[in-house]
């Protein structure tokens, strides 16, 4: 049983490992809708408050909610374009609507998902945690080059804060052990921190600026309003984050040696529904299981729900401290990505762990596992690919998880379970001639 001390610790690692994706979303939409300081303030702790309702949701759970696994929720970035076409042709409050009623829609269609558990045998499981890391890598390495648009990208000082902040987590790996070893990503971001500081790369200024107290309320944007094509534009990101979700839930099941049934998947997909409901009302954003997260689990080894019970009432109180939520966002984008290698690299080797135990000799399951790693990392390295494409299909398949996932689960039912069905045929078929 870990201490009050150690969860909140470890706890934080969490926060830290996902403030960045978390935090981007209400940076992007708030400055593509030109809001005003004062609500790009209220967006950002809105954000971060309601992502730690939605992961103590998830975690602790009731009888009918919550997977109950050591998931942490945060924005899907797969909303980020559709909430700004929605807001800049009408406005946020029919964007807000549009989530509020695609909230709705996950929480009824959870056991339709649920019903999916037995397309994913343990090839399929294997090659989507596979590809839910190879997908994340490019997040990773652009992140370790200083951050994608930034006027430094790929500048020596980046490079060297990234590779010392992963090459400090290697070393706090291979000398330490326990709480120390568990703690390495944390002591990693904070000695980059710290290093980048007296590079001349740290700024307190939006500390400084910050408020010390927001308190959240609920249609601060205005009274929802609905329109259909917004509506069915947000189901169909909810769609894909159900998707991305349910990878994420089998990656989790692996590392925490816990066996998921049909149930699991609805009570997590429903939690999911409630977060998304939770975003519309609180004017912040539809929310998924964070991959980020997954990683962070592998490497340090611990799957104790506690610690990201702590990391979600961390959140929440981010949610109202600025000043407090401020302070995180000074650890420069080249530490986080070099703690995000060893992060995202431990979620591709558990997936390669899983298929390790699946016999890839049999030409279906090497099928299965090469074409949807390969259509899944494709999607994610060239997602121009599918830019002539209309908009509906242009947003799911541009989503190297949601491809990769449904090439595996396909495949699967084509070669594997078509196959099965031929034999068991042909073994009735045999029976009755003797007979």
């Amino acid at each position: 049983m870990l201490s009050k001390q150690k969860q909140f610790t470890l706890g934080l690692q969490h926060v830290l490992a996902m403030y960045a994706g978390a935090v981007v979303v209400p940076l992007i939409i708030g400055g593509a809708l030109k809001l005003s300081s004062a609500q790009m303030a209220y967006l950002i702790a809105a954000d971060l408050f309601t992502c730690g309702i939605a992961t103590l949701l998830q975690v602790i759970g009731t009888r009918y909610l919550g997977i109950r696994l050591p998931v942490v929720l945060g924005c899907t970035f797969t909303a980020v374009g559709p909430i700004i076409a929605i807001a800049s042709t009408t406005n946020l409050a029919t964007a807000y609507g549009a989530i509020i009623l695609a909230g709705i829609f996950v929480l009824l269609a959870a056991p339709l998902f649920g019903k999916l558990l037995r397309f994913f045998p343990t090839v399929v499981t294997g090659s989507v945690v596979t590809i839910i890391g190879v997908s994340l890598i490019p997040v990773a390495m652009n992140n370790a080059a200083g951050g994608q648009g930034s006027p430094d990208f790929g500048q020596p000082h980046n490079l060297l804060l990234a590779f010392g902040t992963l090459a400090l987590i290697l070393l706090v790996n291979r000398l330490f052990g326990g709480f120390i070893r568990a703690i390495s990503v944390l002591i990693g971001l904070i000695a980059g921190t710290v290093a980048a500081y007296f590079m001349g790369m740290v700024s307190f200024a939006e500390v400084s600026n910050a408020s010390w107290i927001s308190i959240v309320q609920p249609f601060y944007f205005g009274t929802p309003q609905f329109d259909l094509v917004a509506i069915l534009t947000m189901i169909l990101v909810c769609v894909i984050s159900m998707v991305e979700s349910t990878g994420v839930y089998f990656a989790l099941s692996k590392i925490a040696e816990k066996e998921l049934t049909q149930g699991d998947i609805v009570k997590g997909l429903r939690a999911e529904g409630v977060a998304i409901v939770l975003g519309g009302v609180f004017n912040a954003f539809p929310y998924t299981a964070f991959s980020q997260n997954v990683g962070l689990v592998s490497l340090t080894r611990v799957k104790s729900r506690d610690v990201i019970i702590a990391a979600g009432l961390i959140l929440v109180v981010l949610g109202m401290l600025p000043k407090l939520a401020a302070l995180t966002t000074v650890v420069p984008s080249a530490v986080l990505g070099g703690a995000m290698i060893a992060m995202f690299g431990m979620v591709v080797a558990s997936g390669i762990n899983i298929l390790s135990s699946v016999d890839l000799k049999q030409n279906e399951n090497l099928l299965i596992a090469a074409c949807s790693i390969a259509v899944g990392l494709g999607s994610s390295a060239v997602p121009q690919m599918f830019d002539l494409l209309p908009t509906t299909l242009k947003m799911l398949l541009q989503n190297g998880i949601v491809t990769g996932s449904l090439t595996a689960v396909v495949l699967n039912i084509l070669l594997l379970h078509t196959k099965q069905k031929k034999e068991t045929k042909l073994v009735i078929q045999t029976s009755v001639n003797e007979a």
